[in-house]
């Protein structure tokens, strides 16, 4: 385990006070990384003064002293074992955008604010929704296949199986977030008539993106030739493209999802293709990671079969990914602990409901 970050003196004695710390207590904010990598600038950086990071190769190396004494935790799944040890973390920050996997009432009940990164990947997600759609409207995956089946025979510039003009299409966004919002606006850049579907969006932010709105999801569904999900998991949204909504589905609709893999029913989803209700998928994201064979959806792409072939695009979860991201993830992630344990600013806090009921 290496120990590595900033310290110093020179702060304010509110903010001491504000945090319940007196003299050089304040001096060593110790924010623990359980796993990490071996070059940890990008970390050190974001911190700042006065905070130090502790960064370690595992959760297994980390010692009983760090748990105990860590003010801050940034990184991924806390054993459930260690929670009793976290005598002075304030703070847990989730190095993603989802946090359905963190135990809210676990660190809340303790008084550990939990914030999330949601200002990282954003426009990689967007930008990855897009590839899939237009990947599938323009028969991009189709051609290049056929291509290096049989090059002379195969080159068929008119015959595009999935084609679809931009501008003549809907497409429905479930859940206008920040990745939402994104995949609307790249939309609009392709002169499609963007609808949403979000029950949490006050009235009017249709409006100001210049977009609609659909009361329902099924309404959404019956209206969009493309539809796109970018909603949180949660109780409310698992399943949430199940057999019921499909059932409400535009006859050629394409789904894309690069939210998370729950979501959207890939058992139902096999049963509307196979029906040609749904003409194509593409789907970054699925129930199990990596893809459980024993799917259906899942077995008849792996297998190729025909009535499948070139209707599927799965991409392994990777939509986040750019280096430009994963350097913001890092550093967000570490900006947000010092914040708070530093100068009381707390960010993107997502169990606040269960801190203000302590």
């Amino acid at each position: 385990m290496a120990s590595l970050g900033y310290s110093g003196r020179d702060h304010r004695q509110a903010t001491r006070k504000l945090h319940g710390f007196d003299g050089d207590d304040y001096m060593t904010i110790r924010v623990l990384f359980p796993r990490t990598g071996r070059d940890n600038q990008i970390e050190i950086e974001a911190l700042g003064e006065r905070v130090t990071g502790e960064f370690c190769r595992g959760f297994d190396t980390v010692t009983e002293e760090q748990w105990r004494n860590c003010e801050g935790i940034v990184g991924g799944h806390v054993p459930a074992d260690v929670m009793d040890m976290l005598d002075k973390c304030r703070i847990f920050v989730k190095p993603a955008v989802g946090f359905d996997d963190v135990d809210l009432a676990a660190f809340g009940s303790r008084g550990i604010a939990v914030s999330n990164t949601p200002d990282y990947g954003t426009r990689e997600v967007a930008d990855h929704a897009i590839a899939l759609m237009l990947t599938l409207t323009k028969s991009i995956a189709f051609h290049d296949e056929s291509l290096r089946a049989d090059p002379l025979a195969n080159w068929r510039p008119a015959l595009n199986p999935f084609g679809k003009r931009m501008a003549d299409c809907t497409m429905g966004i479930v859940g206008l977030g920040r990745i939402g919002t994104a995949a609307a606006m790249r939309a609009k850049a392709f002169d499609m008539d963007v609808t949403f579907h979000d029950p949490y969006k006050p009235n009017g932010s249709e409006l100001a993106l210049g977009i609609r709105r659909s009361d329902s999801l099924a309404e959404l569904l019956a209206e969009s030739d493309i539809v796109s999900v970018h909603a949180p998991l949660n109780d409310e949204t698992r399943h949430l493209i199940d057999s019921d909504a499909l059932a409400h589905a535009k006859k050629g609709i394409i789904i894309v999802n690069t939210a998370r893999g729950p979501i959207v029913d890939v058992d139902a989803l096999h049963d509307a293709m196979k029906d040609d209700v749904v003409l194509a998928a593409g789907l970054d994201v699925l129930p199990e990671e990596p893809a459980k064979l024993e799917r259906p959806l899942i077995a008849a792409w792996k297998a190729d079969e025909d009535w499948i072939r070139h209707r599927l695009l799965v991409t392994p979860h990777s939509a986040f990914f750019t280096p430009e991201s994963i350097r913001d993830i890092r550093a967000f992630s570490a900006r947000t602990a010092a914040r708070y344990l530093r100068d009381g600013r707390l960010e993107n806090c997502v169990n606040e409901g269960i801190l203000a009921g302590r």
